[in-house]
Parts: C-alpha cells; structure tokens; sequence
C-alpha cells in the first residue's frame, strides 16, 4: 500500500461518497445544473461543455456543435467550475498526540481531510489542501484534476507534525491568499488560545467564506482517564511533567469545558460550522453529520 493511501478508507468513503456537500452561501462559481456563474468573458481556460439551460447566457453558446450536432450546449470554464474548496489540516507538533499510536489526532484529521476532498472531487467541484503549524508548509492550490486526491495524499504523508501552533498569524495570511470566496475546511486539535482561534477564524468570516471547523481532539484529552503518578510529556515547547491525575482531574475537565464552550460559542457568533471530533468516534459520522446540518439551512434559506 502506497503511504498516502492509509488517509483513504474505504468504509469511510463508501458511505461518504453517498453524500452532497453544500456550501449555504451563494458560490461563485457554478455547482453543476444548480447555479449559475456571475463570471463571463472567455479569459480564463476552456474545460468541457454544459447542456443549455433556459436563461443561460447565449454568448456562451458553442455555435460549432450546434451547427454539426444540432444541440445547444454551453463552453465551461475554469473559472466557472463548481465550488471552491479549501481544506487546512493543522501539522503541529500537538497533532502528534494518540493514546493509541499510530491512530494520532494527525491520521484522524488527515482521514477525516482525504474525505472531504473524495466529497468534494465526486461532486466535480475543485479541493485543495494546506498544510499549516505557525507557517504554512505544505500548499496544492484547488483543482478539479483526479489527480488531485493522490497528490493531497502525498503531501499529507510526507509531512511529519512538528513547530508549534500559530493559529492566528497563519490563518490571516492563509484567508487573504484566497483569490474569492469558497469553502474552507479547517482540520485541527485549536492548540492555541482562544482569543488567537477567535482572530484566525474572523479572517475568514469578515471574507465571506463559508466555514467549517472540525476540532480533533484524542478521547483521553476529554476524558482524562490517567491513573496512579504519570509522566506528561510536553509538546510545543511545554516541560515534562510528573504528576497525580487523581489530583488534576477535576480542575482540568472544568477547564477543557470552559475552553469547548469558549471555542463553540465564538464558531456560533461567526456564522461557522463546528463540530467535535474525538479520535475514537466514526470519522464517517462527523462528515454526515455536517452535510445533514448544512442541509437543514440550505432547507431554511429558500
């Protein structure tokens, strides 16, 4: 088995691959046979034809196939294709963390990236991935290639977890380097203050992108399921430390609870989509669950 493909599984994507992803904003762009483009002009590259509909713009009108084939069909472009995705897989060192190694909050969030864009690549819209700590490492810009889904494989693959988390600056950059508004898949375990997460996803709200935040988290970070003395291991420069989890616990449950509410209700004041993830839960339900709630607003705009 090639190393990139143990991000595709396939019991995750058979039933993933059943699913529509739709983004609630009006995309620019056009979801085939469901919206039209606000772009016109042929300044940008020639991919396939659409059948006409009525209404359409007849300047688009392939004229050579309706003399030879006498049917109307429509020249695509590629600026015109589908939506836009856009999925940002956090690589810090935090990610490394897994009470079951290998199963790590990075193969899970990795699993959970190469679903989304077998979605999204299914639906004909263009997927592209960034891979991120406190500087962007690894970028494949979106594209509707099939190739696409082995390339954001590799890139996964070949990149080890390491630096620490900087939500904040590399969010900013990473929403101002967008050409226009799209769908924007952030992938991460949000190890970094709130008032730093906040920052990060506001570039993104204040852009007009619809959002999607999957917070992976190991089941023992929100458990806490340590017993007798243990060695902490510290990651992104933090210390080792040794000490009683039965001492601890109490205090840090609280804590992790005030942070998860902190996280969902800043999501929920910016118009994003959150949804927890633990390692241990079904990364096939976490995909279905957002589609079935996207649904339900789409259901509500018209």
């Amino acid at each position: 088995m090639q190393s990139y493909e143990r991000f595709y599984d396939p019991r995750v994507l058979a039933r993933v691959g059943r699913l529509e992803l739709r983004a609630k904003m009006i995309v620019e762009g056009t979801i085939t046979g469901m919206h039209k483009s606000p772009y016109h002009g042929h300044s940008v590259e020639f991919v396939d034809h659409r059948a006409y509909v009525a209404g359409d713009d007849p300047r688009h009108i392939d004229w050579k196939v309706l003399g030879r084939a006498d049917r109307i069909v429509l020249k695509r472009f590629e600026e015109e294709t589908n939506l836009r995705g856009h999925v940002l897989l956090d690589s810090s060192e935090s990610m490394r963390y897994g009470a079951k190694p290998p199963w790590t909050k990075y193969e899970c969030g990795g699993t959970l990236a190469a679903s989304v864009a077998y979605l999204l690549q299914r639906q004909h819209d263009a997927v592209g991935l960034t891979l991120f700590d406190s500087e962007v490492r690894a970028r494949l810009p979106s594209s509707t290639h099939p190739s696409i889904l082995v390339r954001l494989g590799e890139a996964m693959a070949a990149t080890e977890p390491a630096g620490k988390t900087g939500l904040g600056k590399v969010l900013a950059g990473i929403a101002e380097s967008l050409p226009r508004r799209g769908l924007v898949v952030l992938i991460s375990d949000l190890f970094a203050p709130l008032a730093e997460i906040i920052a990060g996803l506001e570039s993104f709200a204040l852009r007009r992108h619809d959002v999607i935040v999957f917070h992976v988290l190991d089941e023992t970070e929100l458990t806490f399921p340590f017993e007798g003395n243990t060695l902490f291991h510290g990651l992104e420069g933090y210390p080792e430390v040794v000490a009683d989890p039965r001492s601890l616990r109490e205090a840090y449950l609280a804590a992790v609870a005030r942070y998860l509410e902190g996280v969902g209700k800043a999501c929920a004041d910016l118009g994003i989509h959150y949804l927890r993830v633990p390692t241990d839960a079904p990364l096939d339900a976490a995909v279905i669950a957002v589609v079935a709630a996207r649904g339900r607003v789409a259901r509500r705009g018209r």
